[in-house]
C-alpha cells in the first residue's frame, strides 16, 4: 500500500496506466479471493456460513463507502462544485476503506498461519501484489483531490499499522481456536474485497480503458 502510494506521487502515472493497473489488479484480487480466501475457508466453514460472511463483508463495505460519499458531499457542499474532483474523491476513499476491510482480516489470517506451520508464501505474495494497485489507485484519486503526499502516506500508514496489530491478534486468537475464526476472517475479507472491486476498481478502469478492461481483468486473474 505504501509503495503504491509513493509510486502514485513520484511517478505520477498517466490515467490510462492507472486504469490498466486497476484492471489487472482487479483480476489478481478476484483470484486471491477464489483461491486463497474462500477455498481455504471451506475447510472449516459450511457453505451457508461462507455465503453469510461474504455478504456481511460486502454489506460493511457498501454501507461504509456510502457513508464516506455522503460525508464528503456534505463537507464539500459549499465548495467549487468541481465534478471531476468529487468523482475522484468518491472512488479514492472507498478504495482506502476496502483496503482496510480487506487488509485487517487478511493480516489476521497471516498471523494465524504462523501457528499452523508458517506463513503461506503464495498468500503473502498475492496479498502484496493485490495491495499494490489498491495503493496506486487510491493514492492517485486522493492526489487529484489535492491531498498532499504526507497526508496520503499518513492515511495508508494507519491502515498498515492496524493491519500489523491484527496480525498479532490473529496469532493469539488461533492458539485456542479450531480455525473457525480464520475462516470467518477470510470470508469477511473476501466479501469486502469483491464489493470494492465491483464498485470502484473495475468501473474506474472501464471509464478510461473501455474495451480492453475485460481482457485485462481476465489476464490479472490468470496471473493469480
Amino acid at each position: 500500500l505504501l509503495v503504491g502510494a509513493v509510486l502514485a506521487y513520484v511517478a505520477r502515472a498517466k490515467p490510462r496506466v492507472v486504469a490498466v493497473v486497476m484492471a489487472l489488479g482487479s483480476g489478481l484480487l478476484i483470484g486471491s479471493v477464489a483461491y486463497d480466501l474462500v477455498e481455504d475457508a471451506r475447510i472449516t466453514l459450511p457453505v451457508p456460513a461462507i455465503a453469510g460472511w461474504l455478504l456481511v463483508g460486502a454489506t460493511v463495505f457498501v454501507l461504509g463507502s456510502r457513508l464516506i460519499s455522503r460525508l464528503g458531499r456534505r463537507g464539500g457542499s459549499g465548495g467549487s462544485g468541481d465534478n471531476d474532483t468529487d468523482d475522484a474523491d468518491d472512488s479514492a476513499l472507498p478504495i482506502v476503506l476496502g483496503s482496510a476491510l480487506d487488509g485487517v482480516p487478511e493480516s489476521m489470517v497471516l498471523g494465524m498461519s504462523l501457528v499452523h506451520g508458517g506463513v503461506s508464501i503464495p498468500l503473502l505474495f498475492g496479498i502484496a501484489l493485490s495491495n499494490l494497485p489498491e495503493g496506486i489507485a487510491g493514492s492517485t484519486g486522493l492526489r487529484s483531490t489535492g491531498w498532499s503526499a504526507r497526508r496520503t502516506l499518513g492515511l495508508w500508514a494507519i491502515v498498515v499499522a492496524v493491519s500489523a496489530v491484527a496480525a498479532g491478534l490473529g496469532n493469539q486468537l488461533v492458539a485456542s481456536d479450531d480455525r473457525t475464526v480464520m475462516g470467518i476472517a477470510q470470508t469477511f475479507a473476501a466479501g469486502a474485497l469483491l464489493a470494492m472491486i465491483t464498485d470502484t476498481m473495475i468501473p474506474e478502469s472501464y471509464a478510461i480503458e473501455r474495451w480492453w478492461t475485460g481482457l485485462l481483468v481476465v489476464a490479472g486473474f490468470c496471473g493469480s
